[in-house]
């Protein structure tokens, strides 16, 4: 009830901002490449390349949400994170180390280290399968992608779950640029972005883009007298274009970013009550140094096309590295009504290393006919390490303990791919694609001694993957009327098998995972309404993932299991609604609702709720009926996962002579959701919200500069990405350490362009 409350009134107030406003702006076009023109109807018209070829969004038969550039450098967003505000059955969780993707429910947590996602990135076409690869993707870009549901068959490698593809911004025909600063009073810092962009030669054009970023935390470390977590940002890209013929372009875009961040996310609160998140911290750091993280990428593609007569032949190769390390510290102070501070007793690092090289070949037939197609292949190799160090001061054992393990993979994926689009009738398209993906992995484990006494068995283990995966879909598409579609779709996706690469104590039996399956039934519609002005999506579908890959915090053994659950479906129907009546005024809503729950999960680990007569995780003889080996959640709903999601953005602008005033709101929200692996309905459970952000901006009518006034999270909602229990005897006070997510802040802009 406080949930629709809160959409309830913020909704009045933004229709009573609004209601004055001669509506306004057309679409902007996702910020697509090849945006249709506006009039004073408006056009809802969005360009997109979902399925490898230039369409528009209404034509294509994905449950899907496009967030165009524009808007996401209007609210500044810099992660992942952003995007859930914009995009239901969308969750990014968010951790000290290593945050995770979530489409229908689906993810693959962030605990194992070298987990593949089960939600791929495409940055302008390469496979980003690790987040550190692309850890801040929303800087000058033309427009994000989000599909829905598994993509194997065109996107293929790891997509059981759907794909996220962000398009950036190009080089432009005619020269221009443009600069922006913002100052963040709350944040007490800066971001500074800028752009240049324009012909070199007749053949060759450029643009260079960069980022700098200064800003401070907002969470209060009482140890180390800093506001954490403070971030530091260096970005830079480098695109070309060349276009010698009009049979030829060939595009190369390298990339390069150090990010800083300095401190942690993580506070403590009671594991007896609901969540008390708050923004003041304690922490020690020693012995693994500065909490924090570091990170330094490239990210380098070249896409050339070439006509074949009619046909085009793309070749699209990239190569990323990077080299970071992530270090933690808990809370160490106790959520007391007199708080205190505890021993330092767990800390952990987690220095990694990636090298990947890519080289994907495709060949699209000309549209329009009756039969069109795509074909391709796809290679890649890739190195990671990760090697971390897990740090113990156990005052109930009197012991210290300081131990690294060594985790090293070497991977190779070769794939062929196939689409071909039937239309034996008018209005009627048939669409059956087929990924075969064939992966290698060789890998191996071990753990050291650095100090102290042993704490966990320190084991070593190694192992090798060979598979061979075939993914599927089908799609009939039906076009009812010239702004009406429906259609089906039958699908299946696939992640590779992999290794657990940072628990202490891992063996030869639990080394090697399986790979993950999923299957999605989906049926939809796109309508066009009131003379262009309105879209109108709505589809249902049903996915149901078998040999799913899960990696849940054990506080009883304050450890992970990483392993595969048997199976889970999810159902749900996906919604979104955009009226753009005229260049002045434009509304976007979109919601979700899904039923997720596990089909069978076999020897899982315990829930909170579970008493140690029904579940316990050190019993590990199955004839004992408390063993966790008897333990099935079958019936349990995933973690991370909301019955209901939505988002409604309303845009209105008044012109005022020569200027115009634009404003600009956007109201995110969910419903509760466990965000604790046990599950607990107490420490481990975030109740629903609604955050709304509102941008004001003033400008001269040719957008030559602008000031503006920003404000997000103006219902000051704190809100936790993730929790766990930190247990008795692992601290000599038990608690629960949670990942507190950013309170009201408020920022200025100005920028110009020319």
């Amino acid at each position: 009830m406080k949930l629709l409350q809160s959409f309830l009134l913020t909704g009045v107030a933004i229709a009573a901002m609004t209601a004055g406003a001669v509506p306004a702006m057309a679409q902007d076009a996702a910020a697509s490449d090849a945006a249709a023109p506006a009039d004073d109807a408006g056009t809802n018209e969005i360009i997109v390349t979902a399925q490898k070829r230039a369409q528009n969004l209404q034509d294509v038969p994905i449950s899907m949400e496009v967030v165009g550039g524009e808007k996401l450098a209007d609210f500044a967003a810099v992660d992942f994170k952003a995007v859930q505000n914009y995009v239901p059955n969308v969750f990014v969780q968010q951790t000290n180390g290593n945050d995770t993707i979530y489409i229908r429910g689906f993810g693959s947590p962030p605990q194992n280290f070298s987990f593949d996602q089960a939600v791929s990135v495409y940055m302008d076409g390469i496979y980003a399968g690790k987040m550190r690869q692309a850890l801040n993707p929303f800087f000058d870009v033309a427009r994000v992608e989000v599909m829905r549901g598994p993509q194997g068959a065109l996107y293929g490698k790891n997509t059981p779950a759907g794909a996220v593809s962000v398009v950036s911004a190009g080089p432009t025909s005619t020269f221009e640029g443009g600069a922006t600063a913002t100052y963040n009073f709350d944040l007490k810092g800066y971001d500074l972005t800028g752009y240049v962009s324009g012909p070199v030669t007749d053949t060759l054009s450029m643009r260079v883009a960069a980022r700098l970023q200064n800003q401070d935390g907002y969470i209060k470390n009482i140890g180390t007298g800093r506001d954490d977590p403070r971030n530091k940002l260096a970005l830079i890209r480098v695109s070309a274009l060349w276009e010698p013929s009009d049979d030829f372009d060939l595009t190369a875009k390298l990339e390069m970013s150090n990010y800083q961040r300095i401190g942690g996310l993580g506070v403590s609160s009671p594991v007896g009550t609901e969540q008390q998140p708050k923004l003041t911290r304690y922490t020690e750091e020693y012995p693994l140094g500065r909490e924090g993280y570091l990170n330094r990428s490239v990210l380098g593609s070249v896409v050339a096309n070439l006509k074949v007569g009619d046909h085009t032949l793309t070749s699209i190769t990239g190569y990323s590295w990077f080299n970071g390390s992530v270090t933690n510290y808990f809370d160490q102070m106790t959520p007391t009504a007199t708080p205190t501070i505890v021993e330092n007793s767990v800390a952990n690092k987690y220095p990694e290393n990636f090298h990947q090289f890519s080289q994907e070949v495709r060949l699209l037939s000309p549209t329009g006919g009756t039969l069109e197609y795509v074909v391709g292949a796809y290679y890649d190799t890739a190195k990671y390490n990760v090697d971390p160090y897990l740090y113990y001061d156990i005052r109930a054992f009197n012991l210290v303990s300081l131990n690294q393990t060594y985790f090293h993979q070497n991977s190779r994926t070769l794939s062929a791919f196939a689409q071909a689009t039937l239309r034996p009738v008018d209005g009627l398209r048939v669409i059956g694609s087929l990924r075969y993906t064939n992966t290698h992995k060789d890998a191996t484990f071990s753990g050291k001694l650095l100090g102290g006494k042993i704490f966990r068995p320190l084991t070593s283990a190694q192992g090798s993957i060979r598979e061979g995966l075939t993914d599927p879909s089908i799609t009939v598409q039906y076009d009812v009327s010239r702004d009406l579609m429906v259609y089906a779709v039958y699908g299946r996706g696939s992640k590779s098998g992999g290794f657990v690469s940072n628990t202490l104590g891992t063996k030869d039996a639990t080394f090697v995972y399986k790979p993950e399956r999923s299957r999605n039934w989906e049926a939809g519609i796109k309508s066009t309404l009131w003379d262009d002005r309105a879209t109108l999506n709505l589809s249902v579908y049903n996915t149901k993932f078998s040999d799913l890959q899960t990696s849940g915090y054990d506080p009883a053994t304050s450890t992970y299991i990483t392993k595969n659950a048997a199976s889970a479906t999810a159902k749900g129907i996906e919604a979104s609604l955009r009226i753009a009546p005229s260049r002045y005024f434009d509304i976007t809503a979109s919601g979700a609702y899904q039923d997720i729950k596990y089909d069978d999960y076999p020897a899982a680990p315990c829930l909170a709720t579970q008493p140690l007569s029904e579940c316990n995780t050190t019993i590990t003889d199955p004839a004992n009926p408390a063993s966790f080996l008897n333990n099935n959640l079958a019936g349990h709903r995933l973690p991370y996962t909301s019955k209901f999601t939505g988002n409604i953005s309303v845009h209105g602008r008044v012109d005022i002579s020569d200027y115009k005033l634009d404003g600009t709101a956007v109201l995110g929200g969910r419903s509760g959701f466990f965000n604790s692996d046990d599950q607990s309905p107490l420490y481990g459970y975030q109740n629903g919200y609604a955050k709304l952000d509102l941008r004001i901006q003033f400008a001269p009518q040719d957008d030559r500069w602008h000031i503006a006034v920003i404000g997000k999270n103006l219902t000051d909602k704190l809100t936790t990405g993730s929790a766990f229990r930190l247990p008795v005897p692992i601290t000599t006070s038990a608690r629960a350490i949670m990942f507190v997510e950013p309170p009201r802040n408020i920022a200025v802009e100005a920028g110009f362009k020319f």
